[in-house]
């Protein structure tokens, strides 16, 4: 009489592990959806992380690079307004500061060479402008003016403790150029004050320029790496 019921119940055992096995496996593939979901997770938000680091970098990089761009230009266009100087004082006899151009214009109207009508071009419309600043304008600097004596201190730490020398056809300004004394390394430990200088220019005659931007440069010019700071002149070229 009790078998019947021993059967029964031994039925409902086994059924009841059925249904326990069938409940841990599908808990056990819930773990592991749920566990591969998180290592998707994880291995999204990295790839995210890694992927705004490189954005970041490569746009460090790109606007180092235009930087970089735009000073190799400004070297180009300084230095031709250098060149330009240097021709309008030897047609004007090279006799010392009256000899110089007192304004930009006076270089873009080029020359006037003997024998000939029209006047000798000596410096193209774009390298009147500075490319480093905003207003696009060079400053002029006078042949007193203090920032040639920081010029020569810094070629003079350049070329490893030897003064620039003016150029002979140069030689009636060089008494007026400031010097330097004491001179050490002039290499910048600091961060320039960035933005642009809005001073007037020197008015008269103008043995140089430089260009308006107070921003450290990514390139280096005669050892210089401030861009107020590089000069273009002709009397040590």
């Amino acid at each position: 009489m009790d078998q019947p019921a021993t059967s029964n119940q031994s039925a409902q055992v086994v059924k009841a592990q059925r249904h326990v096995g069938r409940y841990s496996q599908r808990a056990i593939r819930a773990q592991n959806t749920n566990g591969e979901s998180g290592y998707a997770m994880v291995a999204l938000l990295v790839l995210m992380t890694l992927m705004a680091l490189f954005a970041m970098s490569a746009t460090s990089n790109v606007k180092q690079q235009t930087q970089r761009e735009h000073e190799k230009e400004a070297i180009f266009r300084g230095e031709q307004v250098a060149d330009a100087i240097r021709s309008y004082y030897r047609s004007r006899g090279a006799q010392g500061v009256n000899s110089l151009p007192t304004n930009m214009d006076q270089l873009l109207e080029g020359i006037q060479l003997p024998n000939r009508t029209k006047r000798l071009q000596i410096l193209r419309t774009a390298a009147a402008k500075d490319p480093l600043s905003s207003s696009g304008e060079w400053k002029l600097i006078a042949p007193t003016s203090q920032d040639f004596g920081e010029l020569v201190k810094n070629l003079t730490v350049y070329s490893g403790g030897v003064p620039p020398t003016p150029r002979n056809d140069f030689a009636a300004l060089a008494a007026m150029i400031p010097r330097m004394t004491n001179v050490l390394d002039t290499k910048s430990t600091g961060t320039a004050p960035g933005g642009e200088d809005n001073s007037e220019s020197a008015s008269g005659p103008f043995l140089g320029v430089t260009s308006r931007s107070q921003r450290n440069s990514v390139i280096t010019y005669y050892g210089i790496d401030r861009h107020d700071e590089w000069i273009f002149t002709p009397i040590f070229r």
